[in-house]
């Protein structure tokens, strides 16, 4: 059976989104911080851009405005936590 080609609303829909990218450059952030190497860093920032892109997004379609700071806040942190991956792979 064919899958559908048209994506799914909730992929489209900007608070879905913001969300799942939140998920996912949380998700690189941490095998960043595990694993400090360049590469795993980089993949931690390009999640995290994405992310950020979503949240502009999210925050032009007006979305739950709670739900878009309580994201923006859980992103802030990954930043900084991004920051001491990336002094760890400096020093090495």
């Amino acid at each position: 059976m064919a899958k559908n080609s048209k994506q799914s609303w909730k992929k489209d829909h900007p608070g879905t989104f913001l969300s799942n990218s939140v998920q996912k450059a949380d998700r690189s952030v941490k095998q960043a911080m595990s694993h400090p190497e360049e590469i795993a860093v980089e993949h931690a920032f390009n999640s995290i851009v994405r992310t950020e892109k979503a949240l502009t997004k999210a925050e032009q379609y007006d979305e739950r405005m709670d739900s878009v700071q309580q994201n923006k806040e859980q992103l802030d942190m990954m930043k900084k936590q991004l920051n001491e991956a990336q002094e760890i792979v400096e020093d090495q």
